[in-house]
């Protein structure tokens, strides 16, 4: 690592090299003929000006792609390790992980989509308890990004749960499945809970459930 005066060596390096671009930049432009400079302005600024932008268009295509691939690389690593892990809390920290890093997106998550399925039923069933009400409303929310009709039963029961995360994230759960069954329950959550947060997921929920 550079220490300071290197780096402010640098800088200024930088700093005079810009300054002398720009001095012989003005110097040649001065001694242009006119019809030239007529040409540059008319013709060969905004020429540059579009090479300029498909560049920048190529090199964001080109990060975005570098991303998606290191995305895709790290989620495969991620459900290799879920798909070892035996203990239970580490398994179900993983799959929350797993979810998060996918963009609560199903897609690329086919090969574990049972065993996720299973392991947030169950937590979401067990994880009884004021200290665990936390686990259980992620399992809940997390159960919406399985597009699986099946689970709207549970997430149903868990809109009457004690405890307000809770509730709040089986709306959230709903809202991402687009249960239209689940529409006159979220409306009266949405209606009657004491939780303005409740009330808050349950009204996003129906409106992502409505829309076209």
């Amino acid at each position: 690592m550079m220490d300071r005066e290197e780096t402010g060596g640098t800088n200024l390096t930088a700093v005079l090299t810009l300054v002398a671009v720009v001095v012989t930049g003005v110097w040649i432009w001065k001694r242009l003929a006119p019809d030239t400079q007529e040409y540059v302005i008319d013709q060969a600024v905004p020429l540059a000006a579009a090479g300029l932008l498909l560049i920048v268009l190529v090199l964001l295509a080109i990060r975005k792609i570098r991303r998606g691939r290191a995305r895709r690389r790290e989620r495969d690593r991620i459900i290799a390790a879920f798909q070892r892990e035996t203990a239970q809390e580490k398994k179900l920290e993983l799959s929350f992980t797993l979810a998060e890093l996918n963009g609560y997106r199903l897609k690329g998550l086919e090969p574990v989509a049972a065993a996720l399925k299973e392991l947030w039923l169950a937590t979401l069933k067990q994880a009884v308890g004021d200290k665990q009400h936390r686990v259980r409303g992620m399992a809940a929310s997390h159960l919406g990004v399985l597009r699986d009709t099946s689970v709207v039963p549970p997430l149903l029961a868990a809109l009457d749960d004690d405890h307000a995360y809770v509730r709040s994230c089986a709306a959230l759960g709903l809202g991402r499945l687009r249960a239209v069954e689940a529409q006159k329950r979220l409306k009266t959550a949405m209606e009657e809970d004491w939780d303005q947060t409740v009330r808050s997921r349950a009204k996003e929920a129906l409106e992502r459930i409505t829309q076209p």
